[in-house]
């Protein structure tokens, strides 16, 4: 989406502490995105580290390999109001479109859940291979939005192995729960729950309610899980939109 109030300049994730007057190199994958978008050495990027850090600083120098920045200046963001999000296994593409959406939206963490209804889905997301292309799907949306923080990814677990402290909400989506704003009044971080395609089984669900999960409602409709996922922070983080950590 387009600003009226900046001019339109290219963000790269550089994973390293940046810091004024420091050369970041960042490397192939970025040097090829530089030369689909012409830029050319003297040309203003900004730079993202997932980490709070954002800076500003020409290109001094593209090769085949990858590019040099300049860091001219650092501004440092606060995290905003962390809002985790715990997702289930289920179609890769989804899960992906998910990740990708939820991080515009600045979520703080992501973990695959594996539900019973996980296992029928094909082809799932799950594993080590795939938890990298989450982050790599991340780490573009990052780019795309010009956020400064990158959602922490936690390991796939089960149902019944879901952290959640006593300083947080824990909130599993449910059609026949309460409505978001009975529990979300607080100021405690929300765990946010998605469910499988096809529901949350009745003794997942038991399980879950006997450890205190809330269960909440969205909408009067069926929301598919990325739907659903994508709904929840977007109301949350419209709840919370002026609160940092």
């Amino acid at each position: 989406m387009e600003r009226d109030d900046r001019s339109p300049m290219s963000t790269f994730f550089a994973d390293a502490e940046l810091a004024v007057n420091a050369i970041a190199t960042l490397g192939e994958q970025v040097a090829h995105h530089a030369r689909v978008k012409r830029l050319e050495v003297g040309h203003q990027v900004q730079l993202t580290n997932g980490r709070g850090s954002i800076a500003l600083g020409p290109i001094s120098a593209i090769r085949k390999s990858g590019i040099d920045v300049t860091v001219e200046a650092v501004r440092i963001v606060p995290a905003p109001f962390p809002i985790h999000l715990r997702a289930p296994v289920a179609d890769r593409d989804r899960m992906l479109l998910l990740a990708e959406k939820a991080t515009e939206l600045g979520i703080a963490s992501w973990q695959s859940i594996r539900f019973k209804r996980s296992h029928s889905v094909s082809p799932r997301g799950e594993g080590p291979v795939f938890g990298e292309k989450v982050r790599a799907r991340m780490v573009a949306a990052l780019e795309q939005s010009g956020g400064a923080w990158l959602p922490q990814m936690l390991e796939e677990t089960t149902v019944s192995s879901i952290p959640f402290s006593s300083d947080e909400v824990p909130i599993v989506l449910d059609g026949s729960g309460d409505s978001l704003a009975s529990v979300g009044s607080g100021k405690k971080p929300p765990v946010v729950l998605v469910g499988p395609e096809g529901g949350i089984e009745p003794d997942e669900m038991l399980k879950l309610t006997e450890a205190g999960w809330h269960r909440v409602r969205l909408a009067p409709t069926t929301l598919r899980f990325e739907t659903a996922g994508i709904a929840a922070v977007s109301a949350i983080r419209s709840m919370y939109l002026d609160v940092s950590q």
